[in-house]
């Protein structure tokens, strides 16, 4: 009996603990509602078949404080890398690019400088202007910790450094 119960247990907090979900908007939906309304952008880069970044999904991204977090402070888009979409910002239409088996899209690459590894989360400041890439995983230490940086324009008026020795969690 201990057995069933102890798993159905950590399944309802899990459940509690990840029950939040990042209210994901299209690019062009984010920059549409930065025009009447400005907030930072952050955008996950992604691929399908991107293990870490389905990790990012299922844990940093479903983490209640991180989502609620993410959702008050953000526009929230999710951009696939290898999406097929064409997509119009500052007057440049970016489309799919072939190569090899699969491609890239032209903005997730010149969001990444070139450097295409997924994942990799963009901000974006209020005015569209790109503030940080951060390729790689995220756990929700981190990622609150970089939220909270970028949301209170923290990295105005003090180094990543100073900023994350005085950090103090909410997680």
């Amino acid at each position: 009996m201990k057995k069933i119960v102890i798993p159905l247990f950590l399944i309802f907090i899990t459940s509690q603990l990840y029950a939040q979900k990042v209210n994901w908007l299209s690019f062009e939906d984010a920059i549409s509602l930065n025009k009447e309304n400005p907030k930072p952008i952050l955008i996950d880069i992604y691929t399908d078949w991107c293990g870490y970044c389905k990790k990012m999904d299922l844990y940093t991204f479903s983490n209640k404080t991180i989502s609620r977090y993410i959702n008050e402070n953000f526009y929230a888009v999710k951009l696939n890398g290898e999406g097929k979409k064409n997509i119009t910002f500052n007057g440049h239409t970016f489309k799919f690019h072939k190569e090899g088996r699969r491609g890239y899209h032209e903005l997730s690459a010149a969001l990444m400088n070139g450097k295409l590894s997924y994942p990799t989360t963009i901000f974006l400041s209020e005015e569209e202007k790109l503030l940080d890439r951060i390729p790689g995983y995220l756990d929700t230490k981190t990622m609150e910790k970089i939220l909270a940086y970028f949301s209170k324009k923290n990295y105005q008026t003090s180094k990543w450094a100073e900023f994350n020795k005085n950090f103090k969690s909410q997680l």
